[in-house]
């Protein structure tokens, strides 16, 4: 299989599937991991997970590592109709100052195309046109008469923006959902990587669920129930661009984050480090000094806790229908994950051992 990264990207941007109701992404994924892998499942919350099996090691122990990446998107729900129009709340992470003049669909009875709505700015008055619409501000009009609005769109119905991923200047697309679909893009970058490598620890790739609610949800059960040796998160970080400061952000299309902090195993960070300069790949630090919010969070806990590295897409415009993002950072990461995974050896663990750590100390 020759993987088309950009149209891979573009299938999984496009379909809709927020947080809770992933099932859309199924199966464009299953279509794209099943010829990379040995076996692709689907976890009873959601998750899937493609296994792609290494080679037994000497003593016949088969090490695990997990790559995950969270495959929901943020989202909106229908809270009333009225009057022929849809009123609308968030369920995760959704900017309502962007919202306004969007396109959306209307996931009823039947999917409806609709068009975000808010006060003609000539009707409001001065101190409300210095204001952002609020969620109660605004609507959505599917066009259609009142009765047939009142039969096909109930509260509780899911909206999803309706946006085309679009390819600017140089080496950048932007679009929907590429908060995490870009890593999601990434980990399927890998699998193809590792189709011409000899690699002896099973991979263990997991499109995680439910990661826009921050519980971590897709990702804590997948973590408990493959029991991973070692684990890697992929999640996007931002991008550089006016307003976002240098503490906080990364330049896109300068290379993937690694981060560094209290949610990551230190020897793992510094193990990765080590693949990526010999591929004489740059590496961007990420520091957090605190909860990363990435399935990062909910895998180092697990069990009896998980060596957990992060691994970042610099991103722009982050929670937007215009998330921006470079594909050579997408690939990169790709690639640094199936050269990092080739190298995983028998005595890997031992080399990220805390008490070897201490003793070195």
């Amino acid at each position: 299989m020759t993987l088309d990264l950009k149209a891979h990207l573009r299938d999984l941007s496009e379909l809709h599937a927020p947080s809770g109701h992933e099932e859309a992404a199924h199966e464009v994924l299953r279509a794209a991991w099943e010829p990379l892998t040995d076996e692709v499942r689907v976890s009873p919350l959601g998750n899937m997970t493609g296994i792609k099996r290494g080679e037994a090691q000497d003593n016949g122990t088969r090490r695990k590592i997990m790559l995950a990446a969270h495959m929901d998107e943020i989202g909106m729900m229908v809270t009333e109709v009225r009057d022929g129009f849809v009123l609308v709340q968030r369920i995760s992470g959704v900017d309502n100052r962007v919202m306004p003049a969007q396109a959306v669909i209307v996931h009823g009875r039947e999917r409806l195309p609709g068009v975000v709505a808010a006060t003609p700015p000539h009707l409001l008055n001065s101190a409300e046109r210095k204001k952002y619409p609020t969620w109660d501000n605004l609507i959505i009009d599917v066009g259609l008469p009142p009765d047939e609005v009142a039969t096909l769109v109930r509260p509780g119905d899911l909206i999803t923006v309706d946006a085309a991923l679009m390819e600017l200047g140089g080496h950048l697309v932007a679009g929907k959902a590429l908060d995490d679909r870009a890593c999601v893009a990434a980990v399927t970058a890998c699998l193809d990587g590792l189709q011409g490598m000899q690699h002896t620890w099973d991979v263990y790739a997991v499109a995680t669920v439910q990661e826009e609610f921050g519980n971590f949800n897709g990702a804590r059960t997948a973590a408990y129930e493959i029991d991973p040796d070692v684990a890697i998160a992929l999640d996007v970080t931002f991008g550089k661009q006016p307003g976002v400061t240098g503490d906080d952000s990364q330049e896109v299309g300068g290379g993937p984050a690694l981060s560094f902090g209290p949610n990551f195993h230190v020897r793992l960070y510094e193990a990765i480090q080590e693949s990526a300069k010999s591929l004489e790949m740059d590496l961007q630090d990420d520091i957090i000094t605190g909860r990363s919010g990435t399935d990062a969070w909910g895998i180092q806990v697990a069990r009896l806790g998980v060596p957990t590295a992060l691994l970042n897409v610099p991103l722009r415009n982050m929670h937007s229908p215009v998330e921006t993002v470079d594909m050579r950072d997408v690939a990169r990461a790709g690639r640094l994950l199936a050269h990092f995974i080739g190298g995983l050896d028998a005595d890997f663990m031992a080399s990220i051992d805390w008490k070897r750590a201490t003793d070195e100390a």
